[in-house]
């Protein structure tokens, strides 16, 4: 008779990417312990998350993805790494993943469908349509921050505000709205600081949050079935694809989904390039002496730079290798963003801020294929306007030390103050 020998599961890696104290370190720090990785062991083995929004025993840990080319094949190989499990770094409760991914947490046929459905709103066609509010609102926010004085706030007088801003005008979010909805989008990607979270239970939070953005979406579909307009709510309570429309529930799922990932993305972009503008004075000096000509380049060094999703996972549906090691189908992988944009065998010299830097194949919105990033142009279009009008109108603005909020998914920057 054959003895039946079942597999061991390999070993967790010695550098813990899972501990609370690796995501409260700086990302210059975590950068030495990626660059290990990447050189030595660029698919490793981990336990589970510290901290879990959700404990799970049975949970045995995941893969992480580290080195670029591994991150992009991930990515492209929906066929086998699948969304539909959760993109959290973390298990988090399905209810949850149901009332706020939308199809960032779903695989085709629905993700397709889905997708499609919305993709109207995000043409480039639509984009320029925007563009020149975008504009409006930025000249706005700088004035603005010009009467707040030097010393202000940068976070709350400015890369906070834009977004907002434009979700709002894209939308049609009614100005009484506006100020619980950014709120609510914080709250969805800050249960991890111990500080935003002030001894509440994070699941209280994220539940009250999302329960905020479902009321404002059933309100605002209800309102545009009855009283159309030129907004995206519109487009989405209109929306069919053959012969289906979107249910209150999945308008509000995606509603959530854009508040939070057209809010928090574009604004820790913003934070971080002023800081890097700060630190790299030459960079800044060689924009301005010709921006719009130059700002192409440079925007997508402004994403690389920043990486403001740092994190995103799927799950095997079939076993694969990948960089050397077997995954099996169930496990999870997480790519880690942070570490790609940053890795030496893609970017000549990728500690440097090189707003030049061409060509530029960053992975800050996502590594291509179907989750590519719907909304990146409008990213790209607000990110141009703000600093236009920022470098033009406060030359010699600065950034002084910026206030990281804790956290493995959003490179967030909870304050800075700025100098003018």
């Amino acid at each position: 008779m054959t003895a039946i020998v079942t597999p061991q599961p390999p070993e967790y890696d010695e550098i813990d990417l899972s501990s609370r104290a690796f995501w409260s370190t700086r990302a210059a720090d975590r950068e030495r312990s990626f660059a290990a990785l990447r050189q030595e062991r660029p698919v490793s083995w981990h336990r589970p998350v510290e901290d879990a929004l959700m404990e799970d025993p049975e949970d045995p840990g995941y893969w992480a993805v580290v080195r670029h080319a591994d991150i992009v094949e991930v990515s492209r190989r929906n066929d086998v790494f699948v969304s539909g499990q959760g993109v959290m770094f973390e298990n988090i409760p399905e209810e949850m993943l149901e009332a706020s991914q939308s199809f960032l947490a779903m695989d085709p046929p629905r993700h397709t469908k889905i997708r499609k459905l919305v993709s109207a709103a995000f043409t480039p066609k639509q984009v320029r349509r925007i563009e020149e509010q975008i504009k409006a609102n930025a000249a706005d926010i700088v004035r603005e921050l010009a009467e707040a004085g030097s010393g202000a706030d940068f976070v709350r007088q400015c890369s906070g505000q834009l977004p907002i801003r434009t979700l709002s005008d894209m939308v049609g979010i009614p100005q009484a709205h506006r100020e619980s909805v950014a709120h609510a989008a914080d709250a969805s990607v800050s249960w991890a600081d111990p500080v935003y979270l002030a001894g509440r239970d994070p699941i209280d939070m994220i539940f009250e949050a999302q329960m905020t953005l479902h009321g404002v979406a059933f309100e605002m579909a209800e309102h545009r079935r009855a009283h159309p307009a030129e907004d995206l709510m519109t487009n989405l309570v209109q929306a069919e694809v053959d012969g289906e429309r979107l249910t209150d529930e999945e308008i509000a799922a995606f509603f959530v989904l854009l508040s939070v990932a057209g809010n928090d993305t574009t604004r820790q972009t913003t934070s971080h390039t002023l800081r890097a503008l700060t630190d790299f004075p030459e960079q800044r000096e060689w924009l301005m002496a010709d921006f719009d000509g130059r700002i192409g380049s440079a925007l997508e060094e402004f994403v690389r730079w920043a990486s403001p999703v740092m994190t995103f996972r799927r799950t095997a549906v079939a076993d694969f290798e990948l960089g050397g090691q077997r995954i099996s189908t169930g496990e999870k992988v997480v790519m880690f963003y942070a570490s790609g944009n940053f890795d030496p065998e893609v970017f000549d010299e990728p500690g440097r801020f090189d707003l030049s830097r061409s060509p530029n194949p960053h992975v800050s919105f996502g590594g291509g294929g179907a989750h590519f990033c719907l909304g990146n142009q409008v990213a790209k279009a607000q990110l141009r306007a703000l600093f236009g009008e920022l470098l033009r109108t406060l030359p010699t603005i600065t950034a002084g030390e910026p206030d990281y909020l804790a956290g493995n998914f959003v490179h967030a920057v909870r304050a800075m103050p700025c100098h003018f």
